[in-house]
Formats: structure tokens, C-alpha cells, sequence
């Protein structure tokens, strides 16, 4: 049978081996001259046939062929043309006839309907050659990194009375990318876009690992709107979920009757695992990746649940039910594998591109290459850093010095791994408050509370990463089936807290010595790290000849004559106070000039005296620094 995009020997060869990195060029629906060629991995079935729109839906019409070996199955269907919808009709090996969703399919119907659609990948027309130019050449640790992490359902919608209204790519390119800009953020992360079946899942149970979801249009949708936001100077990151998929019949489950993608249930989250010792797997997964980053041109993967991966036994209660390895351990070795594999692959062919890691389960070397015994990616959220940091957030102020020591106790590894300080979508849901919502206090101390949050996380070492609707103080947790509450921005305190976080964000991009030096101890110094009496928190963040003095006042007293030590001689200036009255705070800043003395103070051989108001925190610099920061 006619089929251009059957695989070769060699290809077969490397897919057998789990090292064929481009399975979106082979299998699949592939619309060429008069027809459309398919090839699907099926083992093990006594035949797979191909239905759909261009034969209404008639079974018994096209069969497809069985390579010599493998399982793969391959056929042409004349007449089949871009935009029908499809699915293969397996027969397994005791004769029941599942109807599957095509594992490579490029694009799907819109759900609650489960078809994949005959998609063409050629046809769009780039423009961001520049950005990927200059994202090749840079090094992205030496690059101020912040991030606004989006689920695209909710940020807003259409209609506020449907829970199923959304807006298209399109719509929110022109939408989001005003937004993101003027709020100065590098980066936006896009909880899962990849194809799935339950709103509820946010993404991250999916059926579609080549397939965008058709919520939001079309891939050619999805291409224009990461077009735009590279043209602006704003890399996306895209959430991967390689650990697990969902169980819907459509899907990936029991492809052939029998586990053929995974190989055992995730008894967590109620999904199926995925086989990570079956060699077709792992090429199915590395070549879901690489095509993300040909066809999409994402800029990084912040992969989720790798904890879940590394363990064989996690989410596991009950002991009887456990599994080990040939070693005895718990450790997923053909996971951890996969994972190596998957970072040298982004590493090596794709400079520039970057990986993040959520692990919550304290696996050592997580940023470290695989050659020094690592997992290879390039960052790592803190879950130790936020967990403490937002235990510290619900302290009430008398017993916060009692607690002091959540806000300093990830110091002591924070350099351990390339880190990422999360305030992600998982801290906003399921009874655990919103940001705002956690802080103690009237209604002033808790929007002075997101502030000074705000400040902490972006003048702490590491990349930064905040949800949708922290930035304005949204009161009530995420809700994936509604919008965020933007009538909130029509009261000061959440317009001004908005303002802070925007001034605080261009700071940050602005002043190298928060991010020029993040991932390595030369950039950060305690000035006083142990003043738990006062709840105050001083350090000098630096890069080169550049630094910034940073104050932080966790409790509500006034301190009017605090005095920091400083390491040069000479005038300073505050360059942000998050108690500034246009940000809501009650005005009681450090206006003048800042003249160092010699009298040596915390580890320093001159001190300032300065103003802490309650609540806030302060920034501040060598007015020469600040003039040259300035010039350029």
C-alpha cells in the first residue's frame, strides 16, 4: 500500500530502541497529494482500520497494513483532505474493536467530542528568527528570569455565565501580550495547552501530545500567538507532563487491549504511568518534546510531577502493593534515564532552550549534568523556599520572631541547585487561600503583606515565577471555570498593589545585581540574617561591582532610626519603598539623601541610618550606582 511517511528500516530500528526523536515526521495523519497517509504503533492487534468524516464514519472501508515488524501499521486513505476528523478501529488479539484517538495526532475536535483532526504542520510563516537568534547565543543564567504563569481558560473570559467560554490564541495574543509587557515580566508559562479531555484536570491529564488544545483554535493559532509574544521580547514556557496521561477510553490507555503506553496505574491522581522501559515510549515522549520545540518554538519545559516519576511507589499506600527495583530500591531507574535523556536531547539540539524541574521530594543533583550523576535540567523549583516562606505569610505578627528562622533556613541550600522561587497555581487552590488571603492583619497590613512578599521573592537569589492574579490581590483562590476578578483593579488597594508589583518587576530587570549573579553564592550576602526580636531581615544582593542593600520589615513596628551596614563609602538612595503612598502604603519612606559613616555595622565597615516603616521593605543603593544603572 502507498504510503510516503511509513517509516524506514532504520527508523523502525531507532523507534525500536527508543531513540527515534522524530516520530511527528512518520506516524501520524499526514495530508499529501489526493489523500492522506496514516501510520500508528499497535502491537499485537489483529487489525487496525482507519474511519472517519471522509467515508462517514464507515469501518469495514480501510484497513491498514502491518509493517514486517514492530507493530507499527501504516495505509492511505484517497480523498482524505486537512480538517477531517478521524480515529483508528483497533482489533485486539480477543477481538473487541476499540475506537482510539490518533497517539500523534496534530490537532483534536473540540471536547467533549474525542476525534483527531487531519492537520498540516507546513503553512505558517515566522517571524521571530531574531529572538531565536539571540536565544541561542545567550546564556539564560546570566539573564534576569520572571515569570507570569498563565492558565489561559480563566485569565479571562468571554462570558463570565460559561463555565466553557474561552478566548482563542489569537484573541489572547492581543489581549495577554499587552499585558505581560507592561507589566514587565520575561517570560510567561502556559499551564498544559497540550490536548485534554476534562477542563478540571487544568491540563495536566492529557490524550493529545502533539496536539494543541482545540479550545483555543488552531495550531496555526497557537504559532501566531508565541510569534507575537517572541517579537516583544517575551519567551514562553510550556507545562510538559511526561509522568502520567488520563484514562478516557479515547486515549492512549490500553492503545492495543492490553497496557501498551504504560505500565501501571498512578493511584494518586488516577491516571495511567507511563512505561519509561519500553523503548517505543520513550521515543514517543522525547519525540512529543522536540516537536514542541520545532513546530512551537517554545523556549523551555517546566516539567511536572518529576517526583512522581523518580519513585516507583509514589502516591502508594498500601505496602503490599508496592514495587521494587532489581536493586531493591524504590527509584524508577528507566525514568530517571528518560529524564537524562531528554535534557541532553533539549541541550544539545536546541542551545538556549531550558528545562525546569517541579520535584518536591528533595532528589540531590536535580540541576546537575548527567555525567556528574545529575538529572540534568537546567532549574528547579524551591518547594522548600515557598512551602516555609508562606508558613512564615500566616504567622500572626507577635509570634513571627518565633518563626524567623522559615524566612533564612533555605539559605543553607539555596545554591545547591539552579532554584526557581514558585508562588504557582498549586499554593491557590484547594482551602489553601489565596496569597493575600494568608497574610495576617486589617485590610492595609495584609496588601502591605503581598508587598513585602512581592519584594522577598524578587530580591532572593533564583528565577521568579508568580500565578495569574497575585500581581492584583485577588482575594477568593483560583477557579479554573472563571475568570480572575479584574473589577478588583477599580479599588486602590489592589490598583496600587498592582503598581508595586510592576515597578518591583522592572527594578528587578533593571538592577543586574538581583539576577546577574543568581544561581552561585558570589551574589548574595546576609547582612543580618538572626534579627528575629525585631522580625527584620537585611542582605546585599551583588554581581561584579554592582550591588543593592535590601531591608525587609516583617512586623508591624516602626523602627525610625535603623542602621544597616553598607560596604562602600559615600551617598545612597532608596530606589523603591514598598510603604510608598502611591503603592498604598502610609508614605514613610527614605526621601534624601543616604550618607554612609564609619561606623562598622553588621559584618560592614561603614553604616546608614535610615527610616523602616511597619510592614515594608526597602531598596537601596550608591547614588553613583543608581546613575550608571540609569545611563544604560
Amino acid at each position: 500500500m502507498r504510503n510516503y511517511h511509513k517509516p524506514t528500516d532504520y527508523e523502525m530500528y531507532l523507534f525500536n530502541q527508543g531513540t527515534f526523536h522524530n516520530c511527528h515526521s512518520r506516524f501520524g495523519a499526514h495530508a499529501v497529494k489526493n489523500g492522506t497517509d496514516f501510520t500508528v504503533w499497535v502491537p499485537n492487534a489483529k487489525s487496525v482500520r482507519v474511519a472517519g468524516s471522509f467515508n462517514d464514519w464507515n469501518r469495514d472501508e480501510y484497513f491498514l497494513e502491518p509493517m514486517a515488524t514492530g507493530g507499527v501499521w501504516y495505509g492511505f486513505v484517497p480523498g482524505a483532505v486537512e480538517g477531517d476528523t478521524y480515529k483508528y478501529i483497533i482489533e485486539t488479539d480477543t477481538g473487541e474493536l476499540l475506537y482510539k484517538a490518533d497517539p500523534v495526532a496534530f490537532s483534536s475536535q473540540v471536547r467533549p467530542e474525542t476525534a483527531s483532526v487531519i492537520t498540516k504542520l507546513a503553512g505558517y510563516r515566522w517571524s521571530d528568527g531574531q529572538w531565536l537568534k539571540n536565544r541561542a547565543a545567550a546564556d539564560h543564567f546570566k539573564k534576569p528570569l520572571n515569570i507570569y504563569e498563565v492558565h489561559l481558560g480563566s485569565w479571562k473570559k468571554p462570558d463570565k455565565d460559561d463555565p466553557y467560554s474561552v478566548y482563542g490564541y489569537r484573541q489572547l495574543a492581543d489581549m495577554l501580550l499587552p499585558y505581560v509587557t507592561h507589566m514587565g515580566y520575561t517570560h510567561v508559562e502556559l499551564m498544559p495547552i497540550t490536548e485534554h479531555p476534562f477542563d478540571g484536570s487544568w491540563g495536566y491529564q492529557a490524550t493529545g501530545y502533539f496536539a494543541p488544545s482545540s479550545r483555543y483554535g488552531s495550531p496555526k493559532d497557537l504559532k501566531h500567538l508565541i510569534n507575537k509574544f517572541h517579537r516583544a521580547g517575551i519567551g514562553v514556557i510550556m507545562d510538559w507532563v511526561p509522568g502520567h496521561f488520563c484514562r478516557d477510553a479515547h486515549g492512549l490507555g490500553r492503545m492495543n487491549g492490553h497496557m501498551l503506553y504504560e505500565n501501571y496505574d498512578h493511584q494518586q491522581w488516577g491516571t495511567y504511568r507511563f512505561d519509561f522501559g519500553r523503548p517505543e515510549v520513550k521515543s514517543f515522549l522525547m519525540s512529543s518534546a522536540k516537536y514542541w520545540l520545532e513546530q512551537y518554538h517554545i523556549d523551555g519545559f517546566r516539567v511536572g510531577g518529576v517526583s512522581s516519576m523518580l519513585y516507583l511507589n509514589f502516591g502508594v499506600e498500601n505496602p503490599s502493593e508496592k514495587r521494587y527495583n532489581k536493586y531493591g530500591s524504590e527509584h524508577d531507574p528507566e525514568a530517571i534515564e528518560f529524564l537524562r535523556d531528554f535534557n541532553r536531547m533539549v541541550g544539545e539540539e536546541f542551545p538556549g532552550v531550558f528545562t525546569v524541574a517541579e520535584e518536591s521530594s528533595g532528589w540531590p543533583l536535580v540541576t546537575y549534568p548527567p555525567e556528574e550523576g545529575g538529572l540534568g535540567f537546567h532549574y528547579k523549583w524551591d518547594m522548600g523556599w515557598m512551602n516555609d516562606t508562606l508558613k512564615y505569610c500566616k504567622v500572626d505578627f507577635p509570634h513571627r520572631r518565633d518563626t524567623h528562622n522559615l524566612l533564612t533556613s533555605s539559605t543553607g541550600y539555596q545554591f545547591s541547585d539552579n532554584y526557581i522561587l514558585p508562588l504557582s497555581h498549586d499554593e491557590v487552590v484547594h482551602g489553601k487561600l489565596s496569597l493575600i488571603g494568608r497574610m495576617p492583619g486589617d485590610y492595609s497590613q495584609k496588601f502591605a503583606g503581598l508587598r513585602l512578599l512581592n519584594m522577598y521573592q524578587m530580591c532572593r537569589p533564583g528565577g521568579k515565577l508568580n500565578f495569574m492574579g497575585s500581581e492584583f490581590g485577588q482575594f477568593i483562590e483560583w477557579r479554573y471555570y472563571e475568570s480572575l476578578e479584574w473589577f478588583l483593579l477599580d479599588y486602590d488597594s489592589h490598583r496600587q498593589v498592582r503598581e508595586f508589583v510592576r515597578d518591583m518587576n522592572r527594578i528587578y530587570t533593571a538592577e543586574r545585581s538581583l539576577w546577574g549573579d543568581s544561581y552561585s553564592s558570589c551574589g548574595f550576602k546576609w547582612l543580618d540574617a538572626d534579627n528575629s526580636r525585631q522580625s527584620v531581615l537585611s542582605f546585599i544582593r551583588s554581581c561584579d561591582d554592582d550591588f543593592t542593600v535590601i531591608l525587609l520589615n516583617m512586623c508591624p513596628n516602626s523602627y525610625e532610626k535603623y542602621r544597616i551596614g553598607v560596604p562602600c563609602m559615600g551617598t545612597y538612595k532608596e530606589i523603591i519603598n514598598s510603604n510608598a503612598v502611591k503603592y498604598g502604603g502610609s508614605g514613610l519612606v527614605n526621601d534624601g539623601i543616604l550618607t554612609a559613616e564609619e561606623i562598622p555595622m553588621h559584618g560592614q565597615p561603614y553604616s546608614i541610618e535610615l527610616s523602616l516603616p511597619p510592614l515594608s521593605g526597602t531598596l537601596i543603593k550608591p547614588i553613583e550606582l543608581i546613575e550608571s544603572v540609569t545611563k544604560s
